[in-house]
């Protein structure tokens, strides 16, 4: 199914499990991208970007607002898993297989690229672990990555286009995790189990930014609003559109 021109694919977690052990038994680079409302009101100003997900092998349902979207399209409401979990399924297979991941880190990031390696290998004993901290504007830098599995933690849209930059006969799989590595080195708290549940996350996250300074406040205030009130009437806008040109 599409949102607004995007791609997203409607499988559950078992399913999309799956499609990672074969992605890695695939001699071929495979990108993943993790959908929220906010990639796709992105992706509407941004036709690279569009592109990248709309080509990418597997696109996952991350954020609550696409259920709502399918919901309106009257289709049976594609099962969410958020980028932080899937993240944790992927070092799990890759500890297990004994795959080298690559992570290209955000050096302006909130954690520092040994600290994610130390909580990756203390989470994840003898998990093979390489890296290198970049500048996320430089989003067209193309590395020699000879690792199996490459993580982007720049955010969207530049993680998903510097991933795309990094094809190559090696790498199998590549997927952008925005700041879920923060997760991990507690430098950031995930929401509660009963809030990840129902998809409100966002008010945790806006809960969190009231200890940032103002302009923290402001940016995250301004990222809410478009995916809880902005996405929504403009999925409306679209379905009402669509009905006229049809009648």
């Amino acid at each position: 199914m599409k949102i607004l021109g995007v791609k997203i694919d409607k499988f559950n977690r078992k399913e999309i499990l799956q499609k990672v052990e074969f992605f890695l038994a695939e001699n071929k680079f495979h990108q993943i991208a993790t959908i929220n409302p906010e990639f796709i009101l992105l992706a509407q100003d941004d036709s690279e970007f569009r592109d990248i997900l709309n080509q990418s092998a597997l696109s996952v349902v991350d954020g609550i607002g696409l259920k709502f979207a399918s919901w309106l399209s009257f289709q049976r409401a594609p099962k969410r898993f958020t980028g932080a979990d899937l993240l944790q399924k992927i070092l799990e297979i890759a500890k297990k297989k004994q795959l080298e991941i690559f992570l290209a880190n955000n050096k302006d990031g909130l954690s520092s690229l040994e600290q994610i390696k130390k909580s990756l290998i203390q989470k994840y004993p003898n998990l093979k672990v390489t890296g290198k901290d970049l500048d996320r504007k430089n989003v067209s830098q193309k590395l020699d990555i000879q690792s199996l599995i490459v993580f982007c933690n720049f955010g969207a849209p530049w993680q998903e286009k510097f991933l795309n930059c990094q094809k190559n006969d090696t790498i199998r799989l590549a997927m952008g995790v925005g700041g879920a590595f923060d997760f991990l080195t507690r430098k950031t708290q995930r929401a509660p189990k009963w809030m990840q549940k129902f998809g409100l996350e966002w008010i945790w996250r806006w809960l969190q930014t009231q200890k940032t300074s103002k302009s923290q406040k402001v940016k995250r205030g301004q990222r809410i609003f478009r995916s809880v009130i902005v996405f929504p009437w403009k999925v409306i806008f679209d379905k009402i559109r669509t009905y006229d040109k049809k009648n």
